[in-house]
């Protein structure tokens, strides 16, 4: 007859070993995860430059960046983080059309802004954690000094860019800067913000990336 033998295991070493084992999964998950961001940031990047070149028209390189911040950009949560508290004071339907001329503005202004980086080398230097999102580092090889990119990237059910910082400038929030500058000088009407925004993306073709001057009173300030 065999004597089982049973060992006891204190409930301070049973919690032990749990964590132990909880920190080595939240490890291995974070770790598979700046994996999957660096490569998905190599890819993106790469695909960018290809489609952001000085010899692309500008139309189509206006519809290509279009559709890449449509399909790997968080384009709902830099929305609402661009328009902050103001967009308490929008109707649906101003939302709705500021969201719109948002991504187009986007659009047009950094196919413009982005057009020097067309066909430089690009490549990704490292990852590190910020809370729930991994910032994937990165550099353009361009003439007179590579740029320096850092790509923040969260997992939405799916890799998404949250916002990208281009020499330490983030990307929306120059643009919140800009979008409260607006809404500041005209009293924090909505209406004057999207008739600004308006003429923006109608003027794209004449001067791409500048709000127009004058219209409602206030303006972008012209982007070098």
């Amino acid at each position: 007859m065999r004597t089982m033998l049973r060992l006891k295991v204190s409930p301070r070493a049973a919690i032990t070993v749990a964590l132990v084992m909880f920190a080595g999964l939240i490890a291995g998950s974070r770790g598979a995860m700046a994996q999957d961001a660096s490569q998905f940031i190599q890819n993106l990047g790469t695909q960018g430059i290809q489609a952001l070149g000085p010899s692309v028209p500008m139309a189509q390189r206006v519809a290509r960046f279009r559709q890449l911040y449509d399909s790997d950009f968080d384009v709902a949560g830099i929305t609402r983080f661009v328009l902050g508290p103001s967009g308490r004071n929008m109707t649906p339907e101003q939302q709705q059309e500021f969201g719109t001329l948002f991504r187009d503005y986007i659009a047009q202004t950094y196919a413009e802004k982005l057009a020097s980086f067309g066909g430089a080398p690009f490549r990704v230097t490292g990852t590190r954690q910020n809370g729930d999102e991994t910032i994937v580092t990165s550099q353009v090889m361009r003439q007179g000094g590579p740029a320096e990119l850092d790509w923040h990237v969260a997992n939405r059910g799916r890799m998404v860019v949250t916002d990208v910082t281009v020499n330490g400038s983030s990307m929306k929030v120059s643009e919140r800067s800009q979008l409260a500058g607006i809404l500041e000088r005209n009293g924090g009407r909505p209406d004057a913000l999207l008739s600004v925004m308006r003429q923006q993306t109608a003027h794209a073709g004449q001067r791409p990336g500048a709000m127009p001057q004058g219209g409602v009173g206030s303006s972008m300030p012209p982007r070098q």
